[in-house]
């Protein structure tokens, strides 16, 4: 199991290896108009983070898949990143998780059973962790490893909190720091140090377990997680979907030490980030002195990564006492949401 490395089988790894935004518009354009049924809140019409379906006055069921190929090589962590970051689409939701179930593409031929086992066993850890039940699933033969949750949860329909809710005047907040993508490229190329895989680790673990808690305060209008199309992408989504325009202050970005040094002086970066920025870069202002590095990270694809939230100023401190208070870290204010045309200024 030690000889075997599962990054040698991905071409991308996590969140990175989605399919780039403009590529996705483009297919998703070319479905035909589905059946849209009154009880159906939440579909694909803004790219939210999952479907939401209401039972009735108080419940809804919300749906989410989630699954990608391997970002790290040890196969427990890889089972514990991917299903940390299935379930994270549910807490987007203000939801709370109640089953999962397993999706597994695996190559038979290539892997011994025991390392296929010791991924699965990684998100049975997490389930548990999120005290739920990892109650079935669905198994493949492919050429590439995949893993992955199907997540189910349920809220209540007046706290659903969508990506299209947001208002201008609220407050940006980030629950966990940027750079994933980059330390997961350093890990790829041999040079991530052990401390900055440790990082990696604890940030692609970490549930967004918050998410249900803040859908309880009233001032949070909106929310969705960071993931495979950067800091800047998903917060479009926020700004296309809410019809807003958003400001950034660099500075103000919680950022991974070793994340920042890989990027900034050996210019390690992933490939989506390019992609990210050739689908969205049109729509961002950046200052007129930004630095590529910069750029690189805020296009960089986060794999579990944090809730992005926007809310009246006066719930800022109900939000952070919050997130510190169920995660035990500390969230941060980011920037602000404006009137205007739908668009990303970054100062």
């Amino acid at each position: 199991m030690d000889q075997i490395r599962l990054t040698q089988f991905s071409h991308g790894g996590g969140c990175g290896c989605k399919i780039a935004p403009a590529v996705l518009t483009s297919l998703l354009g070319r479905m035909p108009p589905g059946v849209l049924p009154p009880e159906l809140l939440v579909g694909t019409e803004h790219a939210d983070d999952a479907a939401v379906y209401r039972l009735n006055e108080h419940q809804a069921v919300v749906a989410t898949t989630d699954f990608f190929t391997p970002i790290v090589d040890d196969p427990f962590d890889f089972g514990r990143i991917a299903a940390t970051n299935a379930l994270s689409d549910v807490y987007a939701m203000g939801a709370r998780p109640i089953f999962a179930l397993a999706v597994v593409g695996m190559p038979i031929d290539k892997l011994p059973a025991d390392v296929i086992g010791r991924i699965l066993e990684g998100g049975a850890s997490v389930c548990r962790d999120a005290a739920i039940p990892l109650a079935g699933g669905h198994s493949i033969d492919v050429l590439e490893p995949i893993y992955g949750l199907v997540g189910l949860g349920v809220v209540d329909p007046a706290k659903v909190k969508t990506n299209a809710g947001a208002l201008a005047g609220d407050v940006l907040i980030l629950t966990k720091p940027l750079g994933v993508g980059i330390l997961s490229a350093g890990l790829k190329k041999g040079v991530l140090s052990p401390g900055g895989y440790g990082e990696m680790l604890r940030w692609t673990t970490t549930l967004n377990r918050a998410g249900e808690r803040l859908a309880e305060i009233a001032g949070v209008h909106a929310m969705t997680d960071v993931t495979g199309f950067g800091l800047a992408g998903h917060l479009l989504e926020v700004c296309r979907a809410s019809q807003l325009g958003a400001e950034l202050r660099f500075a103000d970005l919680p950022l991974i030490d070793e994340a920042v040094h890989l990027v900034r002086e050996q210019g390690i970066a992933t490939g989506a980030s390019a992609r990210n920025w050739a689908s969205y870069g049109e729509a961002v202002h950046l200052a007129a002195d930004a630095a590529e590095w910069q750029r690189k990270l805020i296009t960089d694809p986060q794999t579990s990564g944090g809730l992005l939230v926007a809310c009246a100023p006066d719930a800022v401190d109900a939000v952070l006492r919050t997130v510190r208070e169920v995660q035990g870290s500390e969230a941060r204010v980011i920037g602000r949401l404006l009137g205007g045309a739908a668009g990303l200024r970054v100062l």
